[in-house]
């Protein structure tokens, strides 16, 4: 949408015009002051026009989708809001800004003031061309672009559109398949005994049945109820045309009880409402709840009557179902294969009473269903939409091939379009930047939450909120996203947090469509051998096999490349990046086998994120200082053992990947080696990620002045550090994760700190006796809230066990060559929220208990290389919440006792497990 466009220009404008730019640039250019005052006066009405047209677009897209001549006409905005954007970064370029987010340009040395003074100028050239250009926008408009589709509102179009919507799916609840076991546990809702009235939600994105399910139990269940009413909600919906709706509904056959209703005003209606709810047990339905206040806006209506009465509503968005009774929230998901199978199968051929796919089509017929994902509004109209088909291998060739393509342009599948567009319409701008730059990731790629947030930051997208990192904001606006089902959650972390989430493919198409519509992005998917028609200033390429041997089209506009998956092509065009696209803002180039980075990179004055994740970088260019906006340098499995001096000069850098593994199973003391960073260390105080620093004398001194260091991975620590270490430590206030890898295995680690924000802490090397008595770091301190715990090499002589037990909220505990003892017991109320725990190369250890009620929520265990255990842990028949077993590198006597131990045959039985010997 073309309000995305402009919001990021009006973002760019905003930072050359934040105070710093203004002072730096006065200073830069005293002798021309005239001059400034006015670009930047000219830039301040940029500002004032574009954010009206962003408020005036938010409301016209609604009302003109689809629309020939509105879509023309954008094609205008657009070419505008980019061009203010290659303006803004000419002019930042020139001047320099420096500022708390971590966008940072400074002058190009070297620059003459004549030199200066008619880059100046033609900068306001270019502004003055820009407002023209607005000018003509606005007379065109006027001119030819309706503003209004007669005198209907955009208020009025949306509640039309979700009501059309939601009669359609309605109307598809004679096709339902798959949904008996929801089906029943409504109507069980609705039947309960309990008297008071309860809340019932159906959760799910667009297009899963929601609506369809709902009217399916209601048709059934209603008479049950002495009155009922459904009544269809939108996000803009109209508070009295609702109340009307529901005297309408609950009057059926009532027209004595609630008639003369014409002529009242909105305390009336509800007064009346209310008054007729009383002594009735009614059944509502309120279908499309978009916002928590617009429930709460009609429950104060729908009374607490002690009748058995029942609310439903049904929402795409989390935050509305968690209004629901407790226990009430019914999440709907995909249909499985078989059943979406069934339901095509319905649908495309209906004519067989037996609904039998011809043998020659099922093969097509199952990639097409695939493609549906599980969404039954999809099937529905695809299955419609073949049924009218000529039953050919050719034609259905046909429509698999282009089914994507089907789905955008046929007029026959809009609602499919209409359901999915009203989620995206509904996002707030900020969002649909986020929502669409995902969709330019390949089908099913699998978003780190780490990652995503990064890029998001980097690409500009992200405001700042009071003290939040941008990257905590970030992180909100994924999880807004989920809540609003336009992201599926994936997993969570061990403690709850997100952490992998996709992109429904339905909802993708539909993002791509946009992306391409607006030149917001293009991906390059080596189909064919080219890519999109359209430019883009983003261009994601997916695992490419060949290298990209023409030069990219519009390349000096491009602001973002990013390469997917592993590939084997060189990328030849790295250098012509360089030299072209002096705006670049994103280069993620992980996994590609590239050798050089070119002298030239230092030339990318605007670029935020650097990624040679797994490349064969070996030395990086001394330039890379020139790169003052730098927030990422990825190089991650790289072959970079030490970074250049001028690193240090970049003082906004944020997160510092240079670790690189040497063991994969992690199970020796020196598993990864890091990067030395030269004299300076502390200059780059707004580090919030630092892995994997291998410590010298130089860096344990400045270490201290990492304050916003959230993540920290020490290597070839000494025992001598750990002081100055500890010291250090106190000062990040923020440390989340904290790892310590001891530089031989005789180096002793005693690090006696608090770290009230540590959740993840991972100790490799050597303790001193007594340090879980002794050091804070193990001490179940008020507001210290460790979950995860990983001991390597400790050599503890001591059963860790009765320490660690006082930190109750560990959900991960990992043991390698952490113990030399021969006993473990893991005694009743110990460890009640562990969900993993990992026991590796213990050698001594021959006996394990777990008493009755220990570790009571334990999902995962695993025993590895346990040589001198041979019998089966006593007490593992007590874990009842257990998923997963894994018993590695075992001995033959421990194998046989497993298989004649009878205790442990029934949780074989239920849970998935692995044996190695």
């Amino acid at each position: 949408m073309a309000e995305i466009v402009i919001l990021l220009a009006i973002k760019k404008i905003g930072t050359a015009l934040a105070n710093g730019v203004a002072d730096q640039a006065s200073t830069q250019f005293a002798k021309y002051g005239t001059q400034l005052l006015e670009l930047q006066a000219s830039m301040d009405r940029l500002v004032r026009e574009l954010s009206v047209m962003h408020d005036v677009l938010c409301q016209m897209d609604i009302r003109n989708l689809n629309n020939a001549v509105y879509e023309s006409w954008l094609e205008g905005v657009r070419k505008v809001a980019y061009n203010t954007e290659d303006m803004v970064d000419e002019y930042l370029y020139l001047v320099g800004q420096e500022n708390d987010i971590g966008c940072c340009f400074y002058l190009k040395k070297g620059f003459r003031k004549p030199r200066s003074l008619l880059s100046l100028n033609r900068i306001a050239i270019k502004v003055k061309q820009i407002e023209e250009d607005l000018t003509h926008l606005s007379e065109t408009k006027n001119r030819w672009v309706p503003v209004n589709n007669g005198d209907t509102s955009s208020s009025d179009y949306i509640v039309k559109r979700s009501q059309d919507l939601a009669n359609i799916s309605r109307s598809l609840d004679e096709d339902l398949v798959g949904v008996d076991e929801n089906s029943e546990t409504l109507q069980k809702w609705l039947a309960g005994d309990h008297l008071e009235r309860s809340v019932i939600a159906l959760l799910g994105m667009g297009g899963l049945g929601k609506t369809a399910l709902a009217a399916n139990v209601y048709r059934k269940e209603r008479e049950k109820f002495q009155c009922h009413a459904w009544v269809s909600i939108s996000q803009t919906y109209s508070r009295e045309a609702v109340l009307r709706n529901i005297i309408k509904e609950l009057s059926r056959g009532k027209v004595s009880v609630l008639s003369n209703t014409t002529d009242m005003d909105i305390p009336r209606l509800e007064e009346t409402i209310k008054t007729f709810l009383e002594q009735q047990k009614y059944l509502i339905i309120l279908d499309d709840v978009w916002t928590p206040e617009a429930f709460n806006d009609l429950s104060s209506v729908l009374i607490h009557n002690d009748m058995g009465s029942r609310l439903v509503i049904t929402t795409r968005e989390s935050r509305v179902a968690a209004l629901a009774s407790q226990g009430h929230i019914l999440t709907l998901p995909a249909l499985p294969e078989d059943k979406a199978w069934d339901l095509f199968c319905k649908k495309a051929f209906p004519r067989d009473t037996s609904h039998e796919c011809p043998t020659e089509l099922k093969h097509l017929s199952e990639e097409i269903v695939s493609k549906c994902k599980g969404l039954p509004l999809v099937i529905v109209l695809v299955g419609s939409l073949l049924r009218v088909r000529e039953k050919s291998v050719e034609e259905w060739r046909r429509i698999n091939a282009q089914l994507s393509w089907e789905l955008i342009n046929n007029s026959s599948l809009s609602d499919i379009r209409n359901v999915l567009h009203l989620s995206f319409i509904y996002l707030p701008t900020r969002l649909k930047c986020c929502f669409l730059y995902c969709s330019l990731f390949s089908e099913d790629y699998l978003f780190k939450r780490k990652q995503l947030v990064r890029l998001l930051v980097a690409e500009g997208f992200i405001e700042e909120r009071g003290e939040s990192t941008l990257e905590d904001v970030a992180e909100g606006y994924l999880k807004e996203l989920i809540d609003r089902n336009m992201l599926q959650l994936v997993t969570r972390n061990h403690f709850g947090r997100m952490k992998e989430f996709r992109m429904h493919d339905i909802l993708r198409e539909l993002a791509v469509d946009l992306c391409q519509k607006n030149c917001f992005g293009v991906a390059y998917e080596n189909k064919c051998g080219r890519s999109h028609q359209k430019d883009g200033r983003r261009l994601v390429l997916h695992k490419q096999k060949d290298d990209i041997q023409q030069p990219v089209s519009n390349m000096h506009h491009l602001r973002t490349i990013i390469t997917l998956g592993d590939s084997k092509s060189s990328f030849t065009l790295l250098p012509l990046l360089c030299n072209e696209s002096r705006y670049m803002t994103v280069l993620e180039l992980s996994g590609l086998p590239i050798e050089k980075i070119p002298d030239a990179i230092g030339d990318l004055f605007n670029l935020r994120h650097l990624g040679l994740r797994g490349s064969k970088v070996k030395m990086l260019p001394k330039t890379i200082e020139n790169l003052s906006n730098l927030l990422t340098l990825d190089l991650y499995e790289s072959d970079i053992q030490e970074l250049p001096s001028g690193i240090v000069k970049l003082k906004k850098l944020r997160h510092l990947f240079a670790q690189k593994t040497i063991d994969s199973d992690w199970r020796e003391l020196a598993s990864c080696s890091g990067v030395r960073i030269p004299n300076g260390l502390g200059n780059i105080i707004n580090l919030q990620t630092l892995q994997a620093l291998e410590l010298q004398d130089e860096s344990v001194r400045h270490l201290g002045e990492l304050r916003q260091v959230r993540s920290l991975r020490l290597l070839n620590v000494k025992g001598i550090y750990c002081r100055s270490i500890s010291e250090s430590l106190v000062k990040m206030q923020y440390l989340s994760y904290l790892e310590v890898n001891a530089s031989n295995e005789n180096e002793v680690l005693l690090l006696n700190v608090l770290l009230p924000s540590l959740q993840r802490l991972c100790l490799r090397g050597r303790l001193a006796e007594g340090a879980l008595d002794e050091s804070p770091l193990f001490q179940a301190v008020e507001g210290q809230n460790l979950y995860v715990l990983y001991l390597s090499w400790s050599q503890l002589r001591e059963d860790p066990l009765p320490s660690l037990s006082r930190l109750s909220n560990l959900t991960y505990l990992h043991f390698t060559r952490a113990y030399n003892g021969e006993q473990l017991a893991f005694l009743t109320g110990w460890f009640p929220k562990l969900k993993v725990l990992s026991l590796g190369d213990l050698l001594s250890l021959s006996r394990l208990e777990i008493q009755q009620g220990a570790m009571a929520s334990l999902e995962e265990l695993y025993l590895v290389n346990l040589g001198s255990m041979t019998e089966v842990p006593a007490g593992i028949e007590f874990l009842t919440s257990i998923k997963y077993l894994g018993f590695h590198e075992i001995s033959r006597d421990f194998l046989t006792s497993l298989r004649q131990c009878s205790t442990i045959q029934g949780i074989l039985s239920r849970a998935k497990y692995s044996l190695r010997d």
